[in-house]
């Protein structure tokens, strides 16, 4: 799994700038993910993120609405009254009137499609001088942690072969098997993945005092706003290993042998279950894996199930995945692979009668 980088070119289209009208009035927003939200100077509030696929929602009666970004980094899809998407590519600080909108009642739905591992980027909310409208209410949420795969990492790219330019812009994180499957039963998601990242060691052992479990506890990658909020998972699915064993160790590495590095990814691993499990007792956990490197991944992942098993957590259960034909960027899944993993998910929750 290869660390993500982002382009240095500009992706897509800017929406061009337009003036700002005084009588506008911020809508209430749904922000879903890790957001931190704030208050601006004028008293309004401004989203900010870092994690993969954020979304916000508002509703309204009315004509018009106008999405106030200020945001370079990242790139966007637009869903207005549950239309085909439409791309917003690195806004900027740019205010972008949605076009063609009639008389009536409307949703609009900001999606985050890209990754960034270095940056944050705000959403500075939704604007009309029409009537606000009744959000969305959703009891079902489900959280999703993992890496690369997790991510949608160049899930759309038509070839293996990416550069940094090609791999941000095609990634399209709502198309990865979490979106989808949490749409599916119309819950509220957060994807805590990032690129490169594993349990105790990323791939080819690169940024050794870095880990998904060190990003975990915090709302922005800068690492200086601990999450907290009533955010309450009924399924917690988490896909992590990949990086920790799909490189030969390098001779500086902590651990000498392989069977070290098993054992510390297990131990860790187990910790980290059991630590997500005390904060969400009734929490259904789904253990991932692929059966790559030989098994190894799906080895490891089946020794943390028994030990989790054995300290008394019953609603776990670990799926291990194959048949992918990695047609993503540097031999990543497809779209067609998410479809596939999605499906895999969706009906094992089913069966499970989570919901």
């Amino acid at each position: 799994m290869k660390k993500l980088f982002q382009c240095s070119v500009l992706c897509g289209f800017m929406v061009t700038p337009n003036l700002w009208a005084a009588d506008l009035q911020q809508l209430p927003a749904h922000a879903g993910g890790r957001v931190l939200e704030s208050i601006t100077a004028d008293g309004s509030k401004a989203y900010e993120y870092s994690w993969p696929a954020v979304y916000f929602e508002t509703a309204f009666k009315g004509d018009s609405v106008t999405l106030k970004f200020d945001d370079d980094q990242n790139n966007f899809q637009l869903i207005v009254d549950g239309a085909n998407p439409v791309a917003i590519n690195k806004p900027g600080k740019q205010d972008y009137v949605v076009p063609g909108l009639t008389h009536g009642s409307h949703t609009v739905r900001l999606e985050k499609i890209s990754e960034t591992q270095s940056s944050s980027g705000r959403f500075l909310g939704f604007y009309s001088d029409d009537k606000p409208a009744k959000l969305p209410v959703r009891k079902r949420q489900i959280e999703f942690i993992g890496d690369s795969y997790t991510v949608g990492y160049g899930n759309i790219s038509p070839s293996r072969d990416c550069n940094d330019a090609q791999l941000f812009s095609t990634t399209n994180s709502q198309l990865a098997f979490g979106p989808l499957t949490a749409k599916h039963f119309n819950a509220d998601y957060q994807i805590n993945a990032s690129s490169g990242f594993g349990i105790v060691r990323n791939y080819n052992g690169h940024s050794p005092e870095k880990s998904l479990i060190g990003l975990y506890p915090f709302t922005l990658h800068a690492n200086n706003f601990v999450y907290n909020s009533n955010w309450q998972p009924q399924v917690i699915v988490i896909g992590l290993g990949t990086n920790d064993f799909s490189t030969p160790l390098n001779a500086n590495e902590r651990w000498k042998t392989r069977e070290e590095l098993q054992q510390d990814y297990i131990h860790k691993y187990t910790e980290l279950v059991k630590s997500l499990q005390r904060k969400n007792p009734n929490a259904e956990f789904v253990l991932m894996a692929s059966d790559h490197v030989n098994g190894e991944i799906a080895n490891q992942v089946s020794k943390v199930l028994e030990n989790l098993k054995a300290s008394g957590i019953k609603k776990i259960d670990f799926i291990k995945f194959t048949g992918l034909d990695l047609q993503g960027c540097h031999w990543h899944p497809s779209a067609k692979d998410d479809k596939l993993l999605s499906d895999l998910l969706i009906k094992h929750l089913q069966s499970k009668k989570v919901w």
